[in-house]
């Protein structure tokens, strides 16, 4: 497999982004993380998707830091300072899902663990905790889902593949920016094209949508409907907080929150303003909401 590596000086001067990047070797791979808050604390490992990084989590990890709990925010393969596997074929669902377990089991030995997933950050995270159950206390998906094939995908995602499959030219800006409600400042918009120099780097971007399951027998759909009966036994605190302007994932939130027992009995808030990136819509509301479901719900409730 080819690697490429974005250059360290890509990320000179970050807006509100000033945590020291980690790196860990995951399969051949260096994958990238930043921490924020006590190195004791409850840990919230956060998972970013197409086609953003860790970045996207900044004003989440510190409203998080601030609470006492300790904010890890990945970098998946292919995207921000994590290696980047060269091309698309290099990339799989089911690699994905083991480049991060990797990295939080074997390499972090993360335990008690709360799960925020939001688009791809879902798809791999509710795996893993499907497959992993005693690795994690709570879970809070955010517009997100697990499809499996068995159901069409909305025509504003299949619009948004074929963007992605055939453009000529992929500015990661552009496609973030058409996910938020508010207008990105520049410096944020070139944080986000920070990672991928020039289209060489982009094979991560370019592959993320043709992994998503489009039909019943895609090579993911069985691992997650293997996936879907281990949550549909989850009793654990599971938190539902999506936003209410996001046409691509908003049909998934009723569905999780029937078809997964620990969501019962939860106020699952509904993050109002804020498009498919709420990170960025609303980063301080979605922290807030994190820290509180976690003080609210110690482990074993």
């Amino acid at each position: 497999m080819r690697v490429l590596r974005t250059p360290e000086d890509r990320f000179a001067g970050l807006p509100d982004f000033a945590y020291p990047p980690r790196y860990a070797d995951v399969g051949g791979l260096r994958l990238a993380y930043v921490e924020a808050g006590p190195a004791d604390g409850e840990p919230v490992l956060l998972l970013h998707g197409e086609p953003s990084w860790s970045f996207l989590y900044r004003r989440v990890m510190a409203v998080l830091a601030d609470a006492g709990l300790r904010a890890i925010a990945a970098d998946l393969a292919g995207f921000g300072r994590s290696d980047k596997p060269a091309e698309t074929g290099d990339h799989s669902y089911a690699r994905h899902v083991e480049w991060i377990r990797a990295l939080a089991f074997d390499r972090l030995d993360l335990r008690r663990l709360t799960l925020v997933g939001q688009d791809w950050g879902g798809l791999i995270g509710l795996r893993l905790v499907a497959e992993h159950p005693d690795r994690f206390a709570r879970v809070v998906a955010a517009n997100t889902g697990l499809p499996t094939g068995d159901q069409p995908m909305p025509e504003v995602w299949l619009r948004f593949r074929e963007v992605v499959r055939t453009a000529p030219r992929l500015q990661v800006s552009r496609l973030v920016q058409s996910g938020c409600q508010l207008a990105l400042p520049a410096a944020v918009l070139a944080a986000y094209d920070a990672p991928f120099p020039d289209e060489s780097f982009m094979a991560g971007p370019r592959a993320m949508p043709g992994l998503v399951p489009t039909s019943p027998g895609d090579p993911a759909s069985e691992a997650n409907r293997a996936a879907w009966r281990q949550l549909s036994a989850w009793d654990k605190p599971f938190l539902v907080a999506f936003s209410d302007r996001d046409p691509i994932t908003g049909a998934m939130a009723p569905i999780l929150k029937r078809a997964v027992p620990g969501a019962a009995g939860i106020e699952h808030p509904v993050i109002e303003g804020a498009g498919h990136f709420l990170q960025e819509d609303a980063g301080e509301r979605l922290g807030a909401l994190i820290a509180g479901f976690v003080r609210s719900r110690p482990p074993g409730t």
